[in-house]
């Protein structure tokens, strides 16, 4: 990563770990993977809010810390309070939150949210954003997770880049301007790849055919990712130029005009790419 882009936080020498007391706002998915690796690190996760008490009920048993469901019930003695619902949510919720301890440190873990959410609400504020896909079932090495920290001055970042090192051995220090070109690139190369195989599945579903036949090669395509650059790695019919071929599959699509126009432009950016790649 470009030095101008980020900066690698794994020698914050100067940062000792201090176990810091924290609440987490939001019982999802992020919520559930940072708790635990929180709580494994030695910190003290001390209640989890949510609008949905079964979901802050379960997250709280599973840290063996309280769950409350409104706002108000929130404790005031924690150190940090971690948000992590959606971005929508983050304007309803931060004017209630951040009045209950103006000495807190106050991050949200969104990826397009600028930190400038919390201006005027608190003193102390930044985003601690972990670039994976979290499903709450699926173990995760936090460890191996990247995050990508900022912070509103000097002692918060110095407290933020502790905490998301004592979780993480791959932190960067990125303004918000960063961090939302960083998503979008993630929701290329996964939520959109996701939705790729989701189309798979249902093109093999209608030929009784599971999935699962694609894994070694989702699991290939991935590996060749650590060794090649994605555009070297590319392959298939549109890389080949092989026009007869993407005839035919946009005429086995031509039930969904959605999925051949997709198939279309995506092939097109496949041949540029190529054509880039030879010059």
């Amino acid at each position: 990563m470009s030095s101008c882009f980020a900066k690698h936080c794994v020698n914050l020498c100067y940062i000792t770990f201090k176990v810091m007391k924290i609440v987490l706002i939001g019982a999802g998915n992020v919520a559930t993977h940072l708790g635990r690796a929180l709580l494994d690190s030695g910190h003290e996760v001390v209640q989890v809010w949510s609008r949905t008490a079964l979901s802050a009920h379960k997250l709280a048993t599973t840290l063996g810390c309280d769950a409350v469901t409104d706002i108000g019930g929130v404790r005031t003695d924690a150190d940090v309070y971690i948000l992590s619902v959606t971005d929508d949510a983050l304007p309803e919720i931060i004017p209630e939150l951040c009045p209950l301890n103006a000495n807190a440190l106050f991050l949200h873990t969104a990826g397009s949210v600028p930190m400038s959410c919390f201006e005027g609400y608190a003193s102390s504020f930044g985003v601690l954003y972990p670039m994976q896909t979290f499903s709450k079932d699926k173990h995760l090495d936090f460890r191996e997770i990247p995050i990508f920290v900022e912070a509103s001055d000097e002692r918060s970042q110095k407290t933020v880049s502790a905490l998301a090192n004592s979780v993480s051995d791959k932190v960067y220090i990125l303004d918000g301007e960063g961090r939302k070109w960083l998503h979008l690139a993630a929701v290329f190369a996964c939520n959109f790849s996701n939705y790729c195989c989701t189309v798979a599945e249902k093109l093999l579903q209608k030929q009784g055919l599971p999935f699962e036949v694609m894994l070694p090669l989702l699991d290939e395509t991935t590996r060749k990712l650590h060794e090649l650059s994605p555009v070297s790695a590319q392959t298939g019919p549109a890389s080949r130029h092989d026009s007869g071929v993407m005839e035919m599959q946009t005429r086995l699509l031509s039930d969904d005009s959605d999925l051949v126009e997709i198939y279309r432009l995506i092939s097109k950016g496949i041949i540029k790419n190529s054509e880039n790649n030879k010059k």
